[in-house]
């Protein structure tokens, strides 16, 4: 019989601890943006027809890891200006 309380536990250990948050979002918003731009600019510049999935794959291996590298140079700057043009709690 399984215990109901592991389950729970066993998730909870497998997270990323906290201080990871910053590069987590930095992944998750520079994979989804580079997808959607490759999307876009393929279409746009190559049309959309038979190999269109793969000229967007070629171009998200170039296009995701320096849109990771440049949200994580960005974000103290973003983070900022948020902080210039929004009141925020607290």
């Amino acid at each position: 019989m399984e215990d109901t309380l592991s389950a729970p536990r066993l998730a909870r250990s497998r997270k990323l601890p906290p201080r990871a948050a910053p590069i987590a979002f930095a992944f998750f918003m520079s994979a989804i943006m580079a997808f959607l731009m490759c999307c876009v600019i393929v279409g746009a510049n190559t049309g959309i027809d038979a190999g269109y999935p793969a000229r967007v794959l070629g171009s998200y291996v170039l296009a995701m890891p320096v849109a990771f590298v440049c949200v994580l140079m960005v974000r103290p700057v973003v983070a900022r200006l948020v902080g210039v043009v929004c009141r925020l709690p607290g």
